[in-house]
């Protein structure tokens, strides 16, 4: 709930910032024909050209309908790892490329799938879903403590897992 009034304030800041903005700039028409193109949000940074899902119920009903594997990442955005780890992946034009191909999630909470959390809920995790629904919890990253954790020098680990995940749907549907 703290989270909700937080943004509820925050939206009514923007609300009265525009409405002054408005008034001041009568006169001057240009800043109202060019709109600037907004984030999207649903990315939270990972990819802002990628098509991100909203929930994860959504993210299931379309990796099953559209047989593409999904992947599910969870972050936090006060985490400093979390922070590492997206800004790498964000730039890393490969992997921009190859996540195409997925139905993509990135979660900032923990849902009540505890599959999603074969190893302890911690960020940053990575979990590939292929569109029978099974957890692939065989593609794992490099920490035996971690499983699906991945550091920004994991990247091209994560992209070759990314691959992984393509290839087995090739060879098992």
């Amino acid at each position: 709930a703290m989270e909700k009034s937080y943004m509820s304030m925050f939206l009514l800041l923007i609300a009265i910032s525009c409405v002054l903005a408005k008034d001041a700039g009568k006169k001057d028409t240009k800043e109202t024909t060019v709109k600037p193109k907004l984030p999207q949000t649903l990315s939270r940074g990972w990819g802002d050209q990628l098509i991100w899902t909203q929930t994860y119920e959504e993210a299931l009903f379309r990796a099953k309908h559209s047989q593409k594997p999904l992947m599910i990442i969870h972050h936090l955005e006060d985490c400093p790892h979390s922070q590492a780890l997206k800004k790498v992946f964000a730039e890393h034009k490969d992997i921009q490329k190859l996540a195409e191909k997925f139905i993509l999630l990135n979660l900032v909470y923990e849902t009540t799938d505890k599959n999603l959390a074969p190893d302890g809920q911690y960020v940053p995790r990575v979990l590939f879903i292929d569109p029978s629904l099974t957890v692939r919890a065989d593609i794992t990253g490099r920490y035996s403590n971690r499983l699906y954790a991945y550091e920004p020098s994991d990247i091209s680990l994560l992209y070759s897992n990314m691959q992984k995940a393509l290839k087995l749907l090739k060879t098992e549907l």
